[in-house]
């Protein structure tokens, strides 16, 4: 593979990994919203079990000490593509600043436990449905 398409295919996966983080956090607020406004599409069933699975596989990853493996692939892609570093241009900067925190391993493992924990306990809250319409 040549650099520049390791490095559009490194741009592209950082561009789905915030858009996964976007629809992982941004789901729980409005799942809770639409709940009490009566938002039908809420109570779907797939998005719902979507949502539980992500963050628990995320959950479960910081427990057993790995990384995502959108991480781990899109940085394998910069280093075929020769960027040492986050040479980025704009976009990449601020998606890349947007995803990566700098922070102790235990400050992930208990915001994403909480955050499973609270998405877990909207499935209660605002219960899901086979069908909506």
């Amino acid at each position: 593979m040549n650099a520049a398409t390791a490095a559009l295919l490194a741009n592209t996966l950082l561009t789905l990994h915030v858009g996964v983080v976007v629809f992982v956090v941004g789901l729980l607020p409005l799942v809770l919203i639409g709940g009490a406004l009566g938002w039908h599409w809420v109570h779907h069933r797939g998005l719902r079990f979507t949502h539980l699975v992500l963050i628990l596989y995320i959950a479960a990853q910081t427990w057993l000490d790995q990384l995502c493996p959108l991480t781990v692939w899109e940085q394998d892609l910069r280093r075929l593509a020769g960027q040492g570093g986050y040479r980025e241009g704009f976009i990449e900067h601020w998606l890349s600043r947007l995803l990566y925190w700098d922070a102790p391993w235990w400050a992930f493992e208990v915001a994403y436990t909480s955050f499973a924990v609270l998405v877990a306990v909207a499935w209660w809250w605002v219960r899901p449905v086979a069908r909506t319409r």
